[in-house]
């Protein structure tokens, strides 16, 4: 006997609202990356143009969020029996491979202008590099606002990010405005660059994680294991996996064996009912078997059994 758990949910309302705030925080991202950059070059500020870079990095983050919230709406079809939430995954990956790219960029015209130092305007550097922080701190609280899901939440992560980018702009801005000391901008271009790196390989870790279908970071295998094999009537789990099947959306699989087959449709509602309570995965393929039909030997990391 072989049973699926799959509990269908009515999002609409709050994925609509998810959808339209990432779309406006992507927009607003997007149109002052723009400023910034133009600014930048006209200033001769490679801080400045760091930090477009940096904030051009989150508008990938958030479109990304923004088009995960929207085929998660799309059904699944014959071809593609799990939708198409992966699509994400694929553009996360893109999106980082172009950021390395930008990052080797600035990094190699930051090395050009220590070794050249060049005039760099701080009144322009210091007037929009403010601005953004004002606008970075109106979208983390748009995005804060609220429990939000997971790729809100991680949104929001990234703006944070871009906020800190923001300061040390504002920083270069002032330092040569005040004192003339030029190498003070490249300096901190590199910094932003390395605010991007570490968000972009933060951004690929988890890309790739999902792709492997690893078990997400914030879930325990071995304590889902011992939870399961816990309730009354279960005799042992194994053949115990967990993935995620998009960046938000977490799947499972197990057999459980059992002390008596016909507990089983009682035994059903109460492990969805753990999963879902307590680890938040409701798309469950649970298999029954009896005990004498299995040989597991011994426990291990991928074999739960009660405690006697």
């Amino acid at each position: 006997m072989h049973s699926h758990a799959g509990h269908a949910h009515n999002r609409s309302s709050g994925t609509d609202q998810t959808s339209s705030k990432l779309t406006w925080a992507l927009l607003l991202t997007l149109s002052f990356a723009a400023i910034e950059a133009a600014t930048g070059w006209w200033a001769n500020s490679l801080a400045l143009m760091g930090d477009a870079g940096h904030m051009l990095t989150d508008a990938g983050a958030l479109g990304l969020a923004a088009v995960a919230a929207l085929v998660a709406r799309r059904p699944a079809t014959k071809r593609l029996t799990y939708g198409m939430g992966r699509v994400e995954i694929i553009a996360a990956i893109v999106n980082v491979l172009f950021m390395l790219a930008v990052v080797a960029g600035i990094v190699y015209a930051a090395l050009q202008r220590l070794q050249e130092p060049a005039a760099v305007n701080g009144l322009p550097v210091i007037i929009v590099a403010a601005l953004g922080l004002i606008l970075n701190i109106v979208l983390l609280k748009i995005l804060s606002h609220g429990h939000g899901d997971l790729n809100t939440r991680g949104a929001a992560l990234h703006v944070l990010g871009d906020l800190l980018g923001s300061v040390a702009a504002l920083a270069s801005g002032l330092v040569i405005w005040l004192t003339g000391w030029t190498p003070i901008d490249p300096i901190l271009s590199v910094l932003i660059c390395l605010l991007i790196l570490v968000a972009s390989i933060r951004l690929l870790g988890q890309a790739l994680r999902v792709v492997m279908e690893g078990v997400p970071p914030h879930l325990d295998l071995d304590d889902i294991g011992m939870q399961l094999a816990s309730i009354e009537g279960v005799h042992q789990v194994h053949d115990l996996h967990v993935w995620n099947l998009s960046s938000n959306k977490v799947a499972l699989s197990a057999h459980v064996v059992l002390r008596d087959m016909r507990q089983w449709p009682a035994l059903l509602e109460r492990l969805n009912t753990t999963l879902r309570e307590q680890f938040q995965i409701d798309h469950t393929t649970l298999q029954p078997e009896a005990p004498e039909a299995v040989a597991v030997p011994m426990p291990t990391p991928n074999s739960r059994a009660p405690k006697t």
